[in-house]
């Protein structure tokens, strides 16, 4: 079995321990991606699934085996997700509760891979699980972080590459000057 990763934020440029056979290549699904995800362990608001949001291009590659339960436990490792959520683990075929994706299917079947995973963590808020911040509320956030906090949120959101353009991103820059990095490019993301 051919089992690829799509990614679409700090995988791209952080990958380890997920073991990758091949580079980050374009042309993964497009799928509704925004900065809505304010982890408790993290600074920085990461870039996840929400639905309502633009869908956004995704990259992929190839993992370094062919057992589905092995690739989601790889992935749930570099994600720090632990056994009890396999939810926040997206995968085609399904295990476990794992959420599957309508657009990632029919782009599996179109590129004629046997199978997917994906971080599928949700939307994260003011410590709830689920709630989808305003930008307002992103920006205000991102604005207050001490200094060296605020610096890994910079660099995760300068990291992302440029065309994964959503509507949050777009505010952050203009109000913080957080722009994508003029060489910020898939050839680097081996």
């Amino acid at each position: 079995m051919n089992i690829v990763c799509i990614a679409w934020g700090s995988l791209l440029w952080k990958p380890a321990p997920l073991k990758l056979a091949s580079g980050w290549h374009p042309g993964g699904p497009r799928l509704p991606l925004e900065f809505v995800r304010k982890s408790d362990d993290s600074a920085e608001v990461a870039l996840v699934l929400c639905e309502g949001a633009r869908e956004m291009p995704t990259y992929w590659a190839w993992l370094d085996t062919q057992d589905l339960d092995a690739a989601r436990a790889m992935l749930g490792e570099r994600e720090k997700i632990t056994p009890a959520r396999p939810d926040w683990i997206g995968s085609i075929p399904s295990r476990d509760g794992a959420q599957e994706d309508a657009r990632i299917a029919a782009w599996l079947r179109r590129m004629r891979f046997d199978a997917a995973v994906w971080t599928a963590l949700p939307a994260k808020f003011g410590g709830e699980s689920g709630r989808v911040p305003t930008a307002e509320e992103v920006v205000r956030t991102l604005d207050g972080l001490p200094q060296e906090e605020r610096a890994e949120a910079e660099r995760y959101v300068r990291s992302t590459p440029a065309h994964i353009d959503t509507r949050y991103r777009r505010i952050i820059a203009a109000r913080l000057g957080w722009y994508a990095q003029r060489d910020a490019s898939v050839t680097r993301m081996r």
